[in-house]
This record gives structure tokens, C-alpha cells and sequence, in this order.
């Protein structure tokens, strides 16, 4: 960005901008919100972006946001709250403005694998609250009306997901229920299978790991009908974790082995654009979870090891996700100081991340390192990071 910047900036202004490191330090301030641009910096975007500057600029929209819960509030009233009014007065919209929110949706995705959901909650429910405002009061086809509910429980499924990683489960649960409804409505099952999917992950982590278990299978059930391998195989992964949970380790095992076997049957072509993030490693990061949790770590410790060492460092919340079960593996497998080493990067990593579930996955690792509390490298964890209060 700060070299589009310079491009952007005529001969005469490019000379007065000081050395790109320090605009790369104020790029970095105006995209965590500390401050706005000022000029010349407010005319070089946009110029670099071709928005006129008094609306890319403009607040009017970010001074009258509604929290995600008053949109909830909006958006699940009594009854159908998909139901459309009962007279339609908007204007009449087409299959191009669909495509306009299947981009933002992917926009959100893409923006949630660096982003916490801390930081996006907002803006998730905000755009959630919007298609579900385009579908109620505007005047479409009914092609695009079933192009609209999709957008919506895409939509819901994201800002579901982003509502759990900020620890509200609630507003998850709520939002993946109304996305499950909009895409029933819509006939899609594979989606609405992915936000059972979804739900049953949310469920088996801070719920009855045996209502998770009962909506994996729901998920599986209508996944497995779908010719892409990437569907099936997160259906079978979320069915490994429930049983995992509930400690079923053979059902676990052998749900993860159906895991990778579906994966290899089909064309990605066959992929929804939802499941862009499911890969192998993905996969073996599952695998690896589901040997920590039932205390594995001889299996658990080599897997992630070698994901990790490949893995995407732009993804700040999952790396640090994925240090954590490795911290806790090595503790688990005797090796209480690379733990302790582990979990210093972890923390380093996720220090400006707002992730409750990173936040729980600490409480468990200073859980686990408690029979090693004696050992010098624990006790300073300890006194620079006591046991974190607990926000469920």
C-alpha cells in the first residue's frame, strides 16, 4: 500500500514524503483505526484507489453503527424473520447485485484469515444485516430472490464464525440458525450443511459435545451427496472433533481416515468458493488436534510440526491456534521447556490478536504445564502471564 502511495503522488509530492518505512508505519495506524489520513496522504488514496475522496472518506456510515446485537435485535424478530414485507416499495434489484455481495462475502472470509473476531464482528453483522434488508424490501425475481438468501446464510455462516472466535456464542448460534433457515428456504443443502457443520463445531467446543456429535452427522448426511472432496471431508473432520470431545477415539480415528479418503476422491473444480481454505493441511492439522486431545502427543507432535513449518505466517490467529496445540502436545509428551518456548511464540504472535479462543487455548496450556510449575522456564510463563480470567 505505501508504494502504491508513492505511485499515486506526483514528481513534486513524492519528493516531500518521508522514507517509505515510516509510511508503511502510518499505513499500519490508519488500518488498525488509531487515526485517519491527512492530506497529502487522504489525495494519494484516492488516486491509488480512483474513489473520490469525499466518499472514500466519508464516516457517516461508521457514526450511526448499530452493535451486532440491536442487528440481531433487527434481524431475528418474532416470527419469520426472512419473511419479506407485506409491501415491497424498494427498488428493483438484479443478479448483478447478488454477484456485488457474493464479492463482499469473500471479501469477508478473506479478511477473516488475518483478522480476529474481535475486529470484525462489526462489519460481519453489519453486512449480514444489509443482504438480509436487500432480500426483505427490495423487488426481485424469484431467481434472484434465491441468489439473495444464499448471499444471506453466507453471510450468516461468517458472521457466525467470527461471533464465536470473539467468545459470543449466542450471537453465533443465532446467526448460524438464520443462515441454516435462508439457505433451507433457498434449497441449497450443501451450504446449509456447511453451517450445520459450523454449529456443531461451535456446539462440540462450548456446548454438549453430544448435540455436536448429532449435528456432524446432519452435516455429513447431506454433504456427502455433494461430488466436491473438499465438503466432504470437513463434514467428516467436524465429526472426528465431536467424537473426539465426547472421547470416542476409534469413531474419531476412523472419521478422520474418511476425512482424507474423500479428499482424494473428486475435482476441486466441484469446491464451493466457502471451502477455498480446506487443503491438506488442513486436514492434518484436524488430525493432529484430535491426537492432542486424546493425548497422543508421540502423533500429534510431528504433524504439527510439519504443517507449521509451511504454514501461511500471514495468518496470524490460526498460526498461533495451531502453536498452541503443539504447545500443549509437547507438554503432554514430556517436554514441559520446548512447551514453555512454544507457547512464548504463541503469545508473542497473538499479543494484539482480540481471539477468544485464543485466550482459552492459553488457559490450557498453563493447565497443562501445571505438573511442571517447578521447572524455572514455567514459573517466569507464569509471572508475566498469570492463568487468564475466564470469558465464556
Amino acid at each position: 500500500m505505501a508504494k502504491r502511495l508513492e505511485n499515486a503522488a506526483s514528481e513534486e509530492t513524492r519528493h516531500r514524503l518521508p522514507a517509505r518505512e515510516s509510511i508503511v508505519r502510518n499505513v499500519g495506524n490508519w488500518e488498525a483505526g488509531k487515526h485517519m489520513p491527512k492530506d497529502p496522504y487522504r489525495v494519494l488514496y484516492s488516486r491509488a484507489f480512483g474513489i473520490a475522496e469525499d466518499r472514500l472518506f466519508d464516516d457517516s456510515y461508521t457514526r450511526s453503527r448499530r452493535t451486532p446485537d440491536e442487528i440481531l435485535a433487527r434481524i431475528l424478530p418474532e416470527g419469520d424473520p426472512l419473511a419479506p414485507l407485506a409491501t415491497r416499495t424498494g427498488r428493483r434489484i438484479d443478479m448483478n447485485t447478488v454477484t456485488d455481495l457474493s464479492a463482499r462475502v469473500h471479501g469477508l472470509r478473506l479478511a477473516d484469515d488475518v483478522l480476529a473476531g474481535g475486529d470484525l464482528i462489526g462489519p460481519a453483522f453489519r453486512e449480514l444485516d444489509a443482504a438480509v434488508q436487500l432480500y426483505r424490501e427490495t423487488v426481485h425475481s424469484e431467481d434472484v430472490g434465491r441468489s439473495l438468501l444464499i448471499s444471506i446464510g453466507e453471510f450468516a455462516q461468517i458472521a457466525g464464525w467470527v461471533a464465536s472466535d470473539a467468545g459470543r456464542h449466542e450471537q453465533a448460534t443465532q446467526a448460524y440458525r438464520l443462515g441454516v433457515s435462508a439457505t433451507r428456504e433457498a434449497g441449497d443443502i450443501v451450504l446449509e450443511s456447511y453451517l450445520l457443520g459450523s454449529l456443531a463445531y461451535q456446539v462440540t467446543n462450548v456446548g454438549d459435545p453430544g448435540e455436536g456429535v448429532e449435528l456432524a452427522r446432519a452435516t455429513l448426511e447431506a454433504a456427502e451427496r455433494h461430488p466436491s472432496p473438499a465438503v466432504r471431508a470437513l463434514a467428516w473432520d467436524r465429526l472426528a472433533w465431536a467424537h473426539t470431545r465426547t472421547g470416542e477415539a476409534q469413531a474419531a480415528m476412523r472419521a478422520l481416515g474418511e476425512a482424507t479418503a474423500a479428499f482424494t476422491v473428486g475435482s476441486r473444480d466441484d469446491d464451493p468458493a466457502y471451502v477455498y481454505w480446506v487443503n491438506a493441511g488442513e486436514l492434518q492439522i484436524m488430525e493432529a488436534r484430535v491426537c492432542t486431545e486424546l493425548r497422543r502427543p508421540l502423533r500429534a507432535v510431528p504433524l504439527l510440526v510439519d504443517v507449521l513449518g509451511r504454514y501461511n505466517t500471514a495468518h496470524t490467529r490460526e498460526l498461533a491456534l495451531y502453536l498452541s496445540w503443539l504447545a500443549v502436545a509437547l507438554a503432554d509428551g514430556g517436554e514441559p521447556e520446548e512447551a514453555v518456548r512454544t507457547s512464548w511464540r504463541m503469545l508473542n504472535l497473538s499479543e494484539e490478536v482480540a481471539s477468544d479462543r485464543l485466550t482459552q487455548r492459553f488457559r490450557i496450556i498453563l493447565e497443562r504445564l501445571q505438573p511442571y510449575r517447578d521447572l524455572p522456564q514455567v514459573q517466569e510463563l507464569l509471572s508475566h502471564h498469570p492463568m487468564p480470567s475466564d470469558s465464556r
